[in-house]
């Protein structure tokens, strides 16, 4: 299993919030490329970098920061704002390695199947849950489509990465919906990253037992709830 720890930006700076709310931000004196060294320094090999400032705005917001983090050697992927093919082909220029559709995903599939078929390997849908309902527009608006039925329509449109994350549990330091977990892996063909309240060790020993793909650490690193090199090492099997 890989971990992926995360940096969210807002104005270029490391932040995290509470639920997904805007108005529970959290500002960290780290700025994003100390972050990502200090995640190089504990064995980690890749990054989940989301533009919180470009979820909102549909724009890369903080493009340039993001470039500087590509730029460290870890294995980014990229998520926030992404609804064209311009911006999408921006990010794989810089050298990305994966770009994470949200809202487009739900609002245009049709696209993602372009986009899937275009940049094999490439690209991957965050599907962000509130109640089992998928949640768009930086988590503002609260659709009526189950969670779970649409993973397995972008499964069925060419996506095979997944990024889940659970938005009552994200931010909250404690623990993450294993539940969900254990019934996403049983969707054939679909590579499943946990995301949202990571908080214990033996949640990542539990998700690796799964059969998760990925699991995403956040404010659990920032507030020295998990170590990341012990987490690391623990996905790795060592």
């Amino acid at each position: 299993m890989l971990i992926f720890p995360a940096i969210d930006i807002i104005d270029g700076k490391v932040v995290r919030l509470l639920k997904g709310d805007y108005n529970e931000v959290k500002r960290y004196s780290i700025t994003p490329k100390e972050a990502a060294q200090s995640f190089i320094n504990a064995g980690a090999t890749c990054l989940h970098a989301v533009d919180l400032d470009g979820a909102k705005s549909g724009k890369a917001e903080n493009a340039e920061t993001v470039k500087k983090l590509i730029d460290s050697g870890l294995f980014v992927e990229i998520g926030g704002g992404i609804r064209s093919e311009e911006q999408i082909e921006k990010y794989l220029s810089y050298g990305t390695k994966r770009v994470i559709l949200g809202t487009v995903a739900v609002k245009n599939p049709s696209f993602v199947k372009e986009m899937a078929q275009k940049f094999p390997n490439k690209i991957a849908v965050g599907v962000d849950a509130s109640n089992e309902r998928v949640a768009i527009s930086g988590w503002r608006e609260i659709t009526d489509i189950n969670s779970y039925d649409f993973c397995k329509k972008m499964r069925d449109i060419g996506v095979e990465n997944i990024i889940y994350t659970d938005i009552s549990k994200d931010g909250a330091l404690s623990g993450t919906n294993l539940f969900a977990y254990e019934k996403l892996v049983k969707i054939e063909g679909l590579k499943i990253t946990a995301s949202g309240g990571i908080t214990y060790l033996n949640e990542i020993k539990t998700l690796k037992e799964m059969g998760v793909y990925g699991a995403i650490l956040g404010k659990a690193l920032y507030e020295n709830k998990i170590n990341l090199a012990e987490a690391v090492k623990l996905a790795q099997g060592d």
